[in-house]
Order: C-alpha cells, then sequence, then structure tokens
C-alpha cells in the first residue's frame, strides 16, 4: 500500500465531507489550502478522486446500501463510496480496501468501524465492477433537475446528465501566430481528452495558450474586438477573456471583486506575455465610458456541471433570486458605461433561463436604445438551432456530445444607439 496514494485518499474524503456534509464548493476548499501539504502528483489524484467519487456518488450509494444496514457517519460513507467508486474504475482491490480500513481505522472517532469497511468494501470488489456499468447515468438533484426539465424538457436533461457523468476534456485558446497541443473544435479552440499534467504541455511556459473551456471563449468572438478600443472586462476574473481580449490588440480594462481571483490573472498575464489594466472593485460602482464591455455575470454556474460535479451537492437553489436581481442590476449599470454606438456582451454559464433569455427580454423593455445584435452570432462552429427567440446564443452540456460536450452558456450581443 503506497503511503501517498493513501494520503489522496485521505484529502479526497476530507473534501467530500466538505462538499458534502458543509455545503462547500470545492474550489473554496482548495483556496483554503487543503491540499496544499500534498506533493503536486498527490494533490491531482486527490481531486480526481473527489471529483470522480462525486461524478458516481448515485451509484455508488447504490451498491453500498445493499451492504449496509444503516448510513454509517459522512466520513465513513464517504470512505465506503470513495473506495467503491474506485473499485468500480479498475482500482485492484487489495490497494483500495487496505487503505480504506487504515484511513478509517486511525479514526479516533470512527477506528471501531474498520471491520465494517473492510467487509463492506470487499463485496463490492466481487460484484462492483459488474454492475456498474449496467447502473442509471447518475440524475442532478430534485431541486436542480427539476427547473432544468421545466426549460429544457427530459430528454436534454438526460443528454446533460450524461455528460455531466462521462467529465471534462481540457480546452484550450491559442493565442494569435501561435500553436497549441490538441484537436481544433468547430469554434476555434483546442481540446484535449487525456491532457496530463498542464504545465508539462507543449506551449505552456512560452505563454502559448491558456485554459479555457470551449463555450467561455465564444462571448468575446461574438464581442468582435477592434484592435485600439477600450473595453471594460466586467467581473473578469479568473481571466480567460481577459487574455483574448489583450491579444486582441485592444485597451482592456479588467475588474474584478476578488484580489484572490485577480491574483491568478496576474499570473496567466505574465506567463503570455500579454497586458490589460486589472482592477480590484465593486462593478456597480466602476465608472468609465467605454467602446465595448464584456458583462460576464454572476451567477449559478449550472452550465459547469460537468467540469464541477460538486456544485449541485454543496449548493441548493437558494441564491438563484439574488443572483437573479444582482446580474440585473449588473445590466444596467453596464449599459451606463457604454458609448453611445458601442455594443455589450451579456453572458452567464447558467442553464437557467432567468439568468439568460429573461434578463435581456426585461433588458430590452426597460432601455429603448438597446437593441439585439443577431448578425454577431454569425461565426465560425454555432449552429442556428443555437440562437434563441430573442436572438440570444444558448449553448448547453449535451451539444457536441460527439466531441466531449461544452459548458452550458448563454451569450447576447447587445447594441447601443447611437
Amino acid at each position: 500500500m503506497s503511503d501517498n496514494a493513501t494520503a489522496a485518499r485521505r484529502s479526497a474524503i476530507y473534501l467530500l465531507d466538505q462538499i458534502l456534509g458543509e455545503g462547500r464548493l470545492l474550489s473554496e476548499c482548495l483556496a483554503a489550502g487543503a491540499l496544499d501539504r500534498l506533493a503536486p502528483e498527490d494533490r491531482a489524484r486527490a481531486q480526481r478522486l473527489t471529483l470522480e467519487t462525486l461524478r458516481g456518488l448515485e451509484r455508488a450509494d447504490r451498491l453500498l446500501e445493499n451492504h449496509l444496514n444503516r448510513t454509517p457517519a459522512l466520513t465513513v460513507h464517504n470512505a465506503l463510496r470513495l473506495g467503491a467508486v474506485e473499485l468500480c474504475h479498475g482500482e485492484a482491490a487489495h490497494g483500495v480496501v487496505n487503505s480504506m480500513v487504515d484511513i478509517v481505522g486511525r479514526s479516533r472517532k470512527h477506528g471501531r468501524l474498520k471491520g465494517l469497511v473492510n467487509a463492506v468494501l470487499r463485496k463490492v470488489a466481487a460484484e462492483g465492477p459488474e454492475a456498474w456499468p449496467k447502473m442509471r447515468v447518475p440524475r442532478l438533484p430534485e431541486w436542480l433537475r427539476d427547473p432544468l426539465i421545466m426549460a429544457w424538457g427530459e430528454d436534454a436533461i438526460a443528454g446533460m446528465e450524461k455528460a455531466q457523468f462521462a467529465g471534462a476534456p481540457l480546452d484550450l485558446t491559442v493565442k494569435p501566430g501561435a500553436s497549441g497541443p490538441g484537436e481544433v473544435l468547430p469554434t476555434g479552440s483546442t481540446r484535449l481528452h487525456d491532457a496530463g499534467q498542464v504545465t508539462a504541455l507543449p506551449g505552456y511556459g512560452k505563454g502559448d495558450w491558456w485554459v479555457q473551456d470551449a463555450a467561455a471563449a465564444i462571448p468575446v468572438r461574438i464581442l468582435a474586438p477592434k484592435p485600439g478600443e477600450k473595453i471594460l472586462d466586467l467581473c473578469a476574473a479568473p481571466g480567460g477573456k481577459t487574455l483574448q481580449l489583450a491579444a486582441a490588440g485592444v485597451d482592456v480594462t479588467a475588474l474584478d471583486v476578488s484580489e484572490t481571483r485577480l491574483a491568478r490573472m496576474h499570473e496567466n498575464l505574465k506567463r503570455t506575455g500579454l497586458k490589460a489594466t486589472v482592477v480590484a472593485g465593486d462593478a456597480l460602482e466602476h465608472q468609465g465610458q467605454y467602446d465595448a464591455i464584456l458583462l460576464d455575470a454572476p451567477c449559478s454556474a449550472t452550465g459547469t456541471i460537468r467540469r464541477h460535479p460538486d456544485l449541485p451537492f454543496a449548493k441548493d437553489g437558494s441564491e438563484f433570486g439574488e443572483l437573479i436581481e444582482m446580474q440585473a442590476r449588473m445590466l444596467a449599470h453596464a449599459w451606463s458605461l457604454l458609448k453611445p454606438g458601442g455594443r455589450l456582451v451579456y453572458c452567464t454559464c447558467s442553464l437557467l433561463p432567468d439568468e439568460g433569455e429573461v434578463q435581456v427580454e426585461v433588458a430590452l423593455d426597460q432601455h429603448p436604445d438597446m437593441s439585439v445584435d443577431r448578425a454577431a452570432l454569425n461565426i465560425a462552429g454555432i449552429e442556428s438551432e443555437w440562437i434563441t427567440e430573442e436572438g440570444g446564443l444558448r449553448l448547453r452540456p449535451d451539444y457536441w456530445a460527439d466531441l466531449g460536450g461544452m459548458d452550458g452558456f448563454y451569450i447576447a450581443r447587445l447594441n447601443k444607439s447611437a
């Protein structure tokens, strides 16, 4: 049994406890230093194990309930869940079972249950690998699944759940004139299905590209920045869209309220050799006049579930109303910062129409000088059926199923009359 493997598993169980027990997002746990003591390869393994367990949680629980008279304490339950997922993914039973028994056995609070862990996981090892692929694709929690079915229908949601269960490949945006690894997607991003360590990929050190989901790269293409323009990127961190704007040769101001998230943007600007004015501040208090504005508004992030399977378990939808109100206020304020004749791209990585289509419909009623630019959506890789009734663009995780899917996004380009 590898000490490193056990350390990674112990950390993954801790992360599962935080997500499923405390309602914390994985990103919050990582930012708080949950894995800082691990070596880089063990940190990567702990994150991978956490994500795989969350994606397969429903299947793991169904396998385990056959061998449990009652649900054990959360930490023990998560050790069993993690062990079941690893066993069903083909990991050697000896290593997994011994590691989980050791982890639980060393716990002062739960050590007496190591015999249970040993017995249950040995039964899962015997029957799980054969049963696993015959089980249904895990479903989203009802608090999220129900409104999504109302919006898009059961077939679409089944496709989204399939995309979430499969996970997400790694997408890159390549600087103009440079090249990047992977296959080129219809919209121009490149994709790798087995990327490995990102920093070891060719071109990383030279700053030839940055990590950015293909869907997240589309808003800047729809904005169509022109060299020399003064453009504001609101809610800009972690900075993928800022890098796109800077690479287009514009005078870009990147604003975000989080200095911690902006630190990552500074790192990427330095690595890529691109320049932007980076400002830490509240989007609702910012002042100025701009030729164009990109507003990637804070949202439920429900469109990113294939990359962030922790989200449906850490959240419960109670914050939706507050987010929708904030989006409306941000869009109205951003409109006041736009010069006459300018253009604004509003986008959210959400699957909920209230955070996308509905926001634009309401804004159009409130601003007589606002119009939707449907022609701006005529860019490479965009399918006509993705264009919505009011003239925005709706992207979903079940699109590009044969290529590995995409994040869910809503995007609309709004023109201000001169």
